[in-house]
């Protein structure tokens, strides 16, 4: 396991390794993305969409396009 010392600043230095894997390197930008768990994924901006395929679970049970105007009307939205 790779880690990091957070410092005064809240800065931290990602270990080469890790910068090798996503590709990045001086001047790249990356994101974080926190799941409902807690879990922080870190990915270079230049990620490719399909990157992001799977971090979101798909629902247990799918909701009707109705269903869903339904409950933003509601809770006081306008669709």
């Amino acid at each position: 396991m790779l880690s990091s010392t957070i410092t005064t600043k809240g800065q931290i230095t990602i270990p080469k390794d890790i910068r090798t894997i996503l590709n990045i390197g001086k001047g790249d930008r990356v994101e974080f993305l926190v799941d409902t768990k807690g879990s922080v994924t870190i990915l270079p901006v230049t990620t490719d969409i399909t990157a992001l395929k799977g971090l979101v679970p798909k629902p247990n049970e799918y909701v009707s396009l109705d269903d869903m105007k339904n409950a933003i009307r509601d809770h006081g939205g306008r669709y």
